[in-house]
């Protein structure tokens, strides 16, 4: 059966973190904070414009729309992002429309990426970069956020900052394409301006082209901003940015993303899609038009879902802040996202993890706590290249856009742990 092995592109490839942590969770029944995922109702209009799509007798919106993507979606994504951006940006030949920005970043990296060129990944970094850069013959570099902390009591994901020395280190002549997240997962920091500048200033130096991932551009803390890296001198025309419906709207499950650049490097990503996910759902993509031209209509006041959904969660994030401290955990206080991390090593003294044989001691921790406290979260070495896990050893990632009875009851039980340990 050797000939039906897998094919060498993918060999070396491990089973992902989701994969491991959806069946841990299957087997103990944790509380989960660990998915990230809303489990509460996205925006009505949204289901609403679903159901009106559904029940609409234009048998065309029940069919296959165009592959790069349904006119109505590109067409709302160019006007905001023209907004946005500060230039116009061509709904049919700068938009492209894909399974979610999983699916985005696929073609992105699979329509620009060969054999030998070198990616530069920030980390930490969301686990599928590397396994796809890898797929497609490429060759990352890691470059780590360090921790950088100004002796404040509080941690804040901001203290997390590059070295421009290492970072100016990872460019070459073989270098292709740098991918940054933000605001990043798992730790939440959102770019500033200075470090978004020296990203691009290295990007022109060395003619290289930026994948910029932007999915939870809406999810910024105040004082924060969101600076989109294609709208810097000089950028636009080497930039790929990605987005996500899912976390735009709260609808992780409709799985519809984007990308947007100039037409001559989005072009790379059409020829991928038209030859693997082809067209997505036009019942889906009709939707969430509307509730993009809904935002648009009021974007920047009080009522828009982009505006709220951030103070919203701002109360569950210190919510979450609180009790983990309560527990004698760290947290590290984002700027951006719905996640938390937080460092756990402070209890390791307390806690047996001699049951766990993991190699690293955030999945030990996780799993202990999965099957000892009833609560899950996520080890954040998953988001480091193998040289550099022991940076997320001691860390553990939550996830707080969740109800506040969940959030309730992960207090409750981590106030029993306490007292009882």
């Amino acid at each position: 059966m050797e000939k039906f092995g897998l094919p060498a592109r993918y060999q070396g490839q491990q089973e992902s973190v989701w994969e491991e942590y959806i069946q841990l969770a299957a087997d103990y029944d944790p509380l989960d904070l660990g998915q990230g995922f809303p489990d509460f109702s996205p925006p009505e209009y949204i289901i609403s414009a679903l159901d009106q799509v559904i029940k609409d007798k234009d048998i065309m919106l029940h069919q296959y729309t165009r592959g790069c993507g349904h006119p109505r979606l590109t067409s709302i994504l160019s006007k905001l992002y023209s907004h946005l951006i500060g230039r116009n940006i061509h709904p049919e030949k700068e938009i492209l429309i894909s399974t979610g920005a999983y699916g985005a970043l696929y073609c992105t990296v699979m329509g620009h990426i060969d054999q030998g060129d070198e990616v530069i990944i920030i980390e930490p970094y969301f686990d599928c970069y590397e396994p796809m850069v890898l797929s497609a013959g490429g060759i990352p570099r890691f470059v780590p956020l360090r921790y950088n902390n100004n002796n404040s009591s509080i941690l804040k994901s901001s203290d997390w900052t590059l070295d421009p020395e290492e970072l100016e280190k990872a460019f070459n002549s073989k270098t292709k394409a740098i991918i940054i997240n933000t605001p990043n997962n798992p730790l939440g920091k959102v770019f500033t301006e200075n470090e978004l500048q020296m990203i691009a200033n290295l990007c022109k130096k060395w003619n290289v082209m930026c994948i910029s991932d932007e999915v939870y551009e809406w999810l910024v803390y105040e004082p924060q901003k969101h600076i989109r890296i294609a709208s810097l001198p000089g950028m636009w025309e080497r930039t790929i940015t990605v987005g996500s419906a899912g976390k735009t709207f709260s609808i992780t499950g409709w799985k519809i993303g984007w990308a947007y650049g100039p037409a001559n490097l989005i072009h790379n990503l059409v020829i991928v899609h038209q030859n693997s996910i082809s067209v997505c759902s036009t019942p889906l993509q009709e939707a969430i038009a509307v509730g993009f031209e809904k935002e648009f209509s009021c974007l920047g006041q009080d009522n828009c879902y982009f505006t709220s959904l951030p103070r919203q969660l701002e109360q569950k994030k210190n919510y979450m802040a609180n009790f983990l401290t309560k527990m004698g955990m760290k947290p590290i206080i984002p700027d951006g996202g719905y996640f938390m991390i937080a460092d756990w090593s402070s209890l390791e003294s307390k806690i047996d993890l001699s049951a766990e044989n993991d190699k690293y001691k955030d999945y030990c921790f996780t799993k202990w706590l999965t099957k000892n406290v009833g609560i899950q979260g996520i080890p954040p070495s998953a988001f480091y290249s193998e040289p550099h896990k022991l940076l997320g050893e001691k860390l553990v990632r939550f996830c707080f856009i969740k109800k506040e009875e969940k959030l309730n009851k992960a207090a409750e039980i981590l106030e029993h742990w306490k007292k009882t340990e």
